[in-house]
């Protein structure tokens, strides 16, 4: 657990084929923190994790996860973070929690 950040920050990208409707993703949404794309099945709330071509990309089959290996590689890692930091954070979720029960 301690070195899953810089395992995942290192890396050049998370390839996720979960093919089971995965509810929220945490895997995903750690890499994003570190700032990794990820390649993720068209399956459960993923679609709604990643952003198409901007977090990385969402998959269909497995040639379609292969054939976007080269465009995860260009993505701006930078606004990988930034969009985990917008949608994700603690505390954006704080902040979501606050207003939502305030």
């Amino acid at each position: 657990e301690d070195q899953k950040a810089e395992f995942l920050g290192k890396a050049a990208g998370l390839l996720f084929p979960i093919d089971w409707p995965e509810p929220f993703g945490l895997a995903a949404i750690e890499a994003m923190a570190c700032g990794t794309p990820v390649i993720a099945w068209n399956c459960g709330a993923l679609p709604e994790i990643i952003d198409q071509g901007v977090t990385g990309f969402i998959a269909d089959t497995m040639d379609s996860a292969v054939a976007a290996v080269p465009a995860l590689l260009q993505l701006d890692r930078r606004k990988v973070r930034a969009v985990f930091e917008k949608r994700f954070s603690a505390r954006r979720m704080a902040g979501d929690y606050l207003a939502a029960y305030a």
